[in-house]
């Protein structure tokens, strides 16, 4: 208990947080990690193979099918903000500048009323048109089984706007930038195993010399960087600091 309220007075002492988050944050709402879901996967090619562009590129229609698989349970939107969401929310309301980069696509950390958000892997909630730029939404995305551009100069099959595997990263200059705006770095839910995600605690620390801490049920190749560690439930530990954070 004595390092949970070590690291709320980092959190109280701090006027910037940014806060780097991964799949833990979602599987406290009952979302499966990408990797952890059913489906095509005994056919000799992982997620990433069918999740890549090159693959939708190469056969965009099969490409849909196993999109949907995968990303079911997200789609179906049955999902609602877990307490650790809202405890970011909270940190807001405690007059505090919240930017949140995270690497989840479900919109959650949105649904929660976050209002500094940076989706490094992009959002599930939109598809556009790789020829026009035309973009649709989840609704059309999902009444169609096969989303087509319905401009008549296009037709299009739609890509949807998360970052597939071979897709450029857009996002990692503004994650660094709001970074260098911090007083404190706090990592939750992440494994940092992926890159160029996993830079960003080490440009924190490392070479903008800000402190952070990471909370994550399993450690990670990265935990001696930072000044506080918490290996345990996110919800759990996020309920105990919220006793402690003004």
């Amino acid at each position: 208990m004595q390092l949970i309220k070590a690291l709320a007075d980092k959190l109280n002492q701090a006027e910037t947080i940014t806060c780097l988050t991964g799949a833990g944050v979602s599987t406290a709402s009952g979302i499966p990690d990408f990797r952890s879901t059913n489906g095509y996967w005994k056919e000799g090619k992982s997620r990433e193979y069918y999740m890549s562009r090159e693959y939708f590129f190469h056969d965009p229609e099969d490409f849909w099918n196993k999109y949907k698989d995968i990303f079911r349970l997200k789609l179906l939107k049955n999902f609602e903000p877990n307490n650790v969401h809202l405890f970011l929310k909270q940190l807001e309301k405690n007059h505090k500048k919240v930017h949140i980069v995270t690497q989840n696509v479900d919109g959650l950390h949105r649904a929660a009323g976050s209002k500094s958000i940076i989706e490094y892997h992009g959002n599930l909630n939109t598809a556009s048109c790789p020829r026009c730029g035309a973009s649709y939404s989840l609704d059309y995305v999902m009444q169609e089984k096969i989303p087509v551009c319905n401009q008549k100069a296009c037709e299009d099959i739609l890509k949807p706007d998360i970052v597939l595997f071979g897709d450029p990263i857009t996002e990692h200059g503004n994650a660094e930038s709001v970074i260098q705006q911090s007083d404190f770095i706090l990592v939750m839910g992440t494994s940092l195993l992926v890159s160029p995600f996993n830079l960003l605690p080490s440009f924190a620390m490392m070479e903008c010399n800000i402190p952070g801490a990471i909370i994550n049920r399993d450690a990670t190749e990265m935990d001696a960087l930072f000044e506080f560690v918490i290996h345990d439930d996110l919800v759990r530990v996020t309920n105990q600091l919220k006793n402690y954070v003004k």
